[in-house]
């Protein structure tokens, strides 16, 4: 009952810390403070258990069960470490909004629901977690309640409603052809006598899937509802949304592909081909859109498009070097975007800026903001030792390593294409911020950093993608994977 525990405490305390009346609002940020350790602290426990838990059994190979293995403690990491930063970033932050009560209700059941696809053990809870977390994530998108932010939100949901349901056609698919009770196993749990015969309606279920939980992550052609949702969210929200919600659909697909279906069922057939195809289009199509643009909240968009796509694209590898290759961009990504995105909060919070233009000049104003934005841009773009360069190193390793002739070399190159134009668009940020030239800085002197509150969470997300860099691999390990 520990995995239940750890889901509903967040769920259940987090809401009613949230909406039980406070004489003032530090007293509540307390409750909030209080309700997320008390979460870290009970999933982390959860973490170590080990043992699966069948909840409830719609049917043999159907029903809520949880498990913690090595995958999920990678994911939970992440979702414990961004989560822990953002709540108390937003407790700045959020003072400025209208509905801060909202945005925290929603923010423990996004918690909740996420700690439950890390602990899912069959493609039926992940199917469920992923779900909730659309649902409870969807009200911090329109926080504000504007027209803009109300069809920002209903195009996420739209989004993510369709995915889910080609996800849930490939979850149908994958646990009737399942052996035994369809729990998840390394290499898959597929079973090849009642598969023979049908394994062409298999490929074509599971590469729907794989579209549909990629339409969370932002995989083309169903990436549209990301530049839309992030530039009206709250900025916690939307370092939220793209460090780690968005993931969810990164883990989906490796349960599915991994440790369901199993990636010896996929390997060299027209879907891996497919999926390396589109996962190459999304990497090029998001960093062209995210250089072109100028609002850094969505620039910030359209490079998660192209960064979580790098997940899928060594995933679609369909070796263990892959997966590896894969997990490890997604621990450097949360970290990196997440922390852009807090940045990007704190030049709208303190300077009301959103355009990237404005920026000149911003390092003798806000020099902590800067250099946060600096190391984590050093790690997007893959720069050693932070952990973008480890994970980028990775993927293209497995990229040559798994595959043969022109599909060894092409997916390397827009790797390394994505890479120039990442860091076309956020090095100029950073350099004209620092040096602004003569004549060129247009804000007034005088720092005015945003406080302790919204700054230790940009530093501590930057050191997290440091570590990943020096330490990734050999954590990687020592989880089993």
């Amino acid at each position: 009952m520990l995995y239940v525990i750890a889901i509903l405490f967040p769920a259940v305390c987090g809401t009613a810390a949230a909406l039980v009346p406070a004489r003032e609002e530090r007293s509540r940020h307390i409750r909030y403070g209080a309700v997320m350790i008390l979460s870290d602290l009970l999933a982390l426990l959860a973490s170590r258990s080990g043992r699966l838990v069948t909840l409830v059994r719609f049917t043999d190979k159907a029903g809520i069960a949880f498990m913690a293995d090595g995958l999920g403690r990678v994911f939970l990491y992440a979702v414990l470490i961004l989560f822990t930063a953002v709540l108390f970033y937003a407790f700045v932050y959020m003072e400025t909004e209208e509905r801060p009560v909202l945005f925290y209700a929603f923010f423990f059941l996004s918690l909740a629901a996420l700690i439950g696809v890390c602990f899912a053990a069959n493609m039926v809870t992940v199917y469920f977690c992923f779900e909730m977390a659309t649902l409870m994530s969807m009200p911090m998108v329109l926080v504000e309640m504007t027209k803009e932010a109300v069809a920002a939100a209903q195009k996420y949901l739209f989004y993510s409603v369709a995915g889910a349901l080609l996800g849930l056609l490939g979850t149908f698919f994958a646990c009737f052809y399942a052996s035994g009770d369809a729990m998840f196993v390394s290499g898959g749990s597929l079973d090849q006598a009642a598969a023979a015969g049908h394994e062409g309606v298999i490929l074509l279920t599971v590469f729907l899937a794989v579209i549909g939980f990629g339409t969370k992550a932002g995989m083309y052609p169903m990436h549209g509802w990301l530049p839309a949702a992030h530039p009206i969210a709250p900025a916690p929200a939307s370092s939220l949304l793209s460090g780690i919600i968005a993931k969810a659909g990164v883990i989906a697909v490796i349960r599915l592909v991994y440790y369901t279906v199993g990636a010896d069922f996929v390997r060299g057939t027209w879907v891996q081909t497919a999926w390396c195809c589109l996962a190459m289009l999304t990497v090029l199509m998001g960093s062209t859109m995210a250089f072109r643009e100028k609002i850094f909240k969505k620039r910030l968009a359209y490079s998660t498009i192209s960064q979580i796509s790098y997940c899928l694209l060594s995933l679609s590898v369909l070796t263990p070097a892959g997966l590896r290759g894969g997990l490890l961009q997604v621990m450097a990504h949360f970290a990196a975007k997440g922390c852009l995105f807090l940045c990007a909060g704190a030049f709208i919070h303190v300077l009301g800026i959103k355009d990237v233009r404005k920026l000149r000049g911003v390092g003798r104003k806000m020099p902590v903001t800067l250099w946060c934005l600096m190391f984590a841009a050093l790690s997007l773009v893959g720069i050693p030792p932070m952990g973008g360069f480890l994970s980028k190193w990775n993927i293209a390793m497995a990229l040559i390593e798994g595959n043969g002739g022109v599909w060894s070399i092409l997916p390397v190159a827009v790797l390394l294409v994505s890479a120039l134009l990442t860091a076309g668009y956020l090095f100029p940020i950073v350099v004209d911020g620092f040096f602004p030239g003569e004549g060129g800085d247009v804000l007034p002197p005088g720092n005015t950093e945003p406080g302790p509150l919204m700054t230790v969470p940009m530093i501590a997300l930057c050191v997290c993608a440091l570590a990943v860099g020096l330490f990734g691999q050999s954590f990687l390990v020592s989880l089993g994977l």
